[in-house]
């Protein structure tokens, strides 16, 4: 693949803060991480609903949703779920300097490519949400019937099944599923973002 070089940043007249301003609110990225079936969707939607009640201008991004359209030339092999979040965390950037919060169900397996997307925007603007569901009960739940599928060979490169999965080292906020409610697991997030006085 050929990279552009003669690509050069147009500024634009309407600031970031200028935006945030008309909004009245502070941007940010709350990212979901966690092993299929262990809520991300659920909590991120539930969080997302609370925050438009709040009357904050959000976004949800959820990672079947997105592979449908802006990623759907990727695969789930290692090197393509890579290219899958660096073009999600380019794509929630752009979604922060539009004065948004960003709500985003990933599995994201690698700490790398988390740390990546927390790198692109400014200090306090990324909320690691780590849904610590064991795996288990992932597995018992098995909403799609993919590890069913992974388990019988059906799909490759399944996250907890043959393809690692690097829990956060310092994640903002922890939930699991397996124990908490889907409301004190939205009240845990809401409770975190005023603490931080981005509500």
């Amino acid at each position: 693949m050929t990279v552009a070089t003669n690509v050069v940043w147009h500024d634009s007249k309407v600031t970031k803060e200028s935006r945030c301003a008309h909004k009245a609110q502070r941007p940010c990225i709350v990212w979901f991480t966690g092993f299929s079936g262990s809520g991300k969707s659920t909590i991120a939607n539930a969080v997302e609903h609370r925050l438009a009640e709040l009357k904050q201008h959000t976004y949800l991004l959820d990672g079947d949703n997105v592979r449908h359209g802006l990623n759907k030339d990727l695969g789930f092999t290692d090197e393509d779920r890579i290219e899958n979040i660096r073009r999600i965390g380019e794509m929630s950037k752009l979604f922060v300097d539009a004065g948004l919060i960003v709500v985003t169900a990933f599995i994201s397996p690698f700490r790398a490519e988390r740390q990546l997307v927390r790198d692109l925007v400014e200090s306090g603007e990324f909320v690691e949400v780590y849904m610590s569901t064991p795996l288990q009960t992932c597995e018992e739940r098995d909403p799609k019937g993919l590890y069913k599928k992974a388990r019988s060979g059906e799909i490759k490169n399944f996250t907890g099944i043959d393809s690692e999965y690097e829990p956060p080292e310092n994640p903002e906020v922890t939930l699991d599923t397996s124990t908490m409610s889907v409301e004190e697991c939205v009240n845990q997030v809401i409770s975190y973002l005023e603490g931080k006085q981005i509500l």
